[in-house]
């Protein structure tokens, strides 16, 4: 998010001093460099919203730039397939949102016809969706980055951990644990610690970034027969996130799952990892109590697959029948920044904080790498307009 915006505000105007600040060495070491690699196409998302209009837009605006930047990408499409008679009701209003919002080469299939598309997969009806698509994000990023370096003259300084933002009258100073910088506006897209960087300005924020880590495994080499694509289950309305899935890598290979766990760490990605004040930090956040309250028997079975790897083996063949705890390696996982309200909502939607120095960026999620460089416009246009 932070190369996206800094690429608009560069092209939209480009007398404009614009710098990166990152924590890491590099870009993309956490949400962007370890999540699945969609290309997503929109039908989740109800229209009108924030996701679904800005997925549209970016998923243009990504293709087209990996057509110019010659970044490889595989538009493969993949499949919804409800397993169950009460999905069943849930998948023709996801088709029904598709034509909403403008995918109208979206496919209803009834089971019969479920292994035209995916051989070993089953069903008893599916959207066939052959917008989707798969890309490395890091690629993309990197490219991002020496775009807006290289080509439109802004900086990027790197091992840049922020500890503090002073605001005064004419402009802000970021503290950091490598310099000190000066800026007349700040623009917060710090993630997974995005909340941290805003509360320096907003200390009485009314949300925080609760970190839930994705597990994936991958099918072995000897079985990726068994998926051509990306074969998806009809997400459940009750759970936030889409369930465990089949996506075919860019890169090679299939992985599978995730399982969707509170992560004990904001950038936990083992499960070992743990860091006591963030761990506390978040259960002393009202609004997350409330969310472990509301979730506790699906947070439980996602941790019981997290440990049991046949638990999560047959959750993969409610969609792949044919596959075997024994045809699973371990795989990685990512960490999402998921943004809670204090009521105890898990915002679902994009949520920036503004005020005269600082745009906030608080919530990103999913379609949120398809969409970058659409949401990066419409914050570079929040942005410019300050000057």
């Amino acid at each position: 998010m932070g190369l996206s915006t800094a690429i608009r505000i560069k092209e939209i105007s480009p007398g404009l001093k614009v710098a990166i600040l990152e924590k890491e060495n590099t870009v993309a070491k956490h949400q962007t460099g370890n999540n699945s690699g969609v290309i997503h196409a929109g039908v989740y998302y109800k229209p009108g919203s924030l996701k679904a209009t800005n997925c549209r837009s970016g998923y243009n605006q990504l293709l087209n730039f990996c057509n110019k930047e010659g970044i490889r990408y595989d538009l493969c499409g993949k499949l919804i397939v409800a397993t169950l008679r009460e999905e069943l009701p849930r998948l023709d209003n996801l088709y029904e949102r598709s034509l909403q919002n403008g995918l109208d080469k979206v496919k209803k299939l009834p089971g019969e016809a479920i292994k035209e598309y995916e051989p070993y997969a089953t069903g008893l009806a599916a959207l066939w969706v052959p917008y989707t698509g798969i890309v490395d994000y890091t690629e993309v990023s990197l490219k991002y980055a020496e775009v807006f370096s290289e080509r439109l003259g802004g900086e990027i300084f790197l091992n840049r951990h922020v500890t503090n933002i002073i605001s005064n009258t004419n402009h802000s100073e970021i503290i950091t644990r490598d310099g000190n910088y000066q800026a007349n506006l700040i623009i917060n897209t710090a993630g997974l610690f995005s909340d941290e960087i805003a509360k320096l300005n907003h200390p009485q924020l009314n949300v925080r970034i609760i970190p839930f880590r994705g597990e994936y495994v991958m099918l072995k080499k000897a079985k990726s027969y068994l998926v051509k694509n990306l074969i998806y289950p009809v997400p459940d309305p009750n759970f936030p996130f889409l369930g465990v899935h089949f996506t075919r890598r860019i890169q090679g290979g299939t992985e599978a799952g995730p399982n969707a766990v509170w992560a004990f760490k904001r950038e936990g990605y083992k499960k070992t990892d743990f860091e006591l004040t963030e761990f506390f930090g978040a259960l002393g956040w009202k609004g997350f109590r409330k969310v472990m309250m509301q979730y506790w028997k699906m947070g439980l079975g996602e941790y019981y697959r997290s440990y049991n790897k046949f638990a999560l083996t047959r959750a993969l063949q409610r969609l792949v029948p044919e596959v075997r705890s024994e045809d699973l390696d371990s795989g990685g996982a990512g960490v999402r920044a998921q943004a809670c309200d204090k009521n105890g909502g898990l915002v679902d939607d994009f949520l920036f904080v503004e005020d005269k120095f600082i745009i906030n960026v608080l919530n990103t999620p999913s379609p949120a790498a398809t969409a970058s460089l659409a949401i990066g416009q419409s914050i570079a246009e929040k942005a410019v307009a300050r000057f």
